[in-house]
């Protein structure tokens, strides 16, 4: 009980980073959730509260949302993420440790190059990285870290990002949790669990929908790699308890 509710107070604090940068609220969770009860429970307890959390940034900016970079990028990155989470089932927990630790560290340097050449991205690329991330989405969970460059790099902004970027997420976490569901990887407990965290996670983007448009790009980009090395910590953490 007491875990649960530590859990939901720090669900509370990512929801609202995930609503402010687009991306976290998973990065925080998850290590907490590996060291309490492994990735192979984590991560679909995550995937649940992913798809709440993911609901609430799109009804917040539902009217924002550019629907046609939202399909080119999830009608392929569903299957890829089915893939995902199937390969997620079958290999060792410790190495899915181990590639979530790795994972958070390459985003750092990689987001900031993405952002430095400012990369262009077309309608066609959002469907190859639509294949890329949704494959990574089912094997690690979160990769918001990689689709903010690949968002904005389409040229949205502001609340079209995050919407967009929210729906975007959404078709891929539920494909992800229909497999979960279909390989039997949900429990009652899991369920009930994914359900707090989620409700948790939704207050976000409503209490700092108005901080959005004050905050600066820098404080973004800082407040992401922070929440990445805290997460690759974490995940290091777990990776040696085992």
């Amino acid at each position: 009980m007491l875990a649960l509710l530590v859990l939901l107070l720090l669900a509370l604090v990512a929801g609202a980073l995930g609503g402010l940068v687009g991306t976290g609220s998973s990065l925080i969770l998850l290590p907490v959730l590996v060291v309490l009860d492994g990735p192979r429970v984590a991560v679909p307890v995550m995937a649940i509260a992913a798809v709440l959390a993911n609901v609430a940034r799109v009804a917040a900016w539902w009217r924002e949302i550019r629907w046609r970079p939202v399909l080119a990028y999830a009608v392929p990155g569903t299957p890829a993420a089915v893939v995902g989470a199937h390969t997620l089932m079958t290999i060792s927990p410790t190495v899915v440790d181990a590639v979530l630790a790795a994972f958070f560290v390459v985003m750092i340097p990689l987001r900031r190059v993405a952002a430095a050449r400012q990369w262009r991205v077309r309608l066609w690329q959002l469907a190859v990285a639509g294949v890329i991330v949704g494959f990574l989405t089912g094997l690690v969970l979160s990769t918001g870290p990689l689709s903010v460059p690949i968002f904005t790099g389409f040229g949205l902004s502001g609340g079209a990002f995050l919407g967009s970027e929210a729906a975007g997420a959404l078709v891929l976490y539920a494909g992800k949790l229909t497999t979960f569901t279909q390989l039997g990887a949900l429990d009652e407990t899991m369920v009930v669990h994914g359900l707090v965290i989620g409700a948790a996670l939704m207050v976000g983007p409503f209490l700092i929908r108005r901080i959005v448009a004050r905050a600066s790009p820098r404080t973004y980009a800082l407040m992401i790699d922070a929440v990445l090395v805290v997460a690759a910590i974490g995940m290091a953490v777990a990776t040696i308890r085992r």
